[in-house]
């Protein structure tokens, strides 16, 4: 896997042009600021757009079990939550990356 890290406080916008550019198909974002029900669902949105739905969208952080559902509705396959390692998610990705 080639991975490429936009850095900490970027943008939808910024995040969705990079997939586009890289024609990606995976993006995995993290939260730790509690605004994961704002980011993650419009990345998702704008991945749409873009045309780029099929991409895996996967996210992690310190996100509250009620609010796996909301980001599963906006396209999230995976949450990733404290302690998982990068084993498990590369495994995951592996599984369904694509199907």
């Amino acid at each position: 896997m080639e991975v490429i890290y936009l850095g900490i406080r970027t943008t939808a916008e910024l995040i969705v042009q990079a997939a586009i550019e890289e024609d990606t198909d995976v993006v995995a974002l993290s939260c730790l600021s509690g605004a994961h029900e704002y980011h993650f669902p419009r990345v998702a949105e704008l991945l749409k757009e873009a045309g780029m739905a099929d991409v895996l969208l996967i996210g992690g952080g310190v996100i509250p079990v009620e609010d796996v559902p909301l980001l599963q509705a906006a396209g999230f396959k995976a949450i990733f939550g404290p302690g998982t390692t990068i084993q498990e998610i590369a495994a995951f990705i592996h599984e369904h990356v694509r199907e």
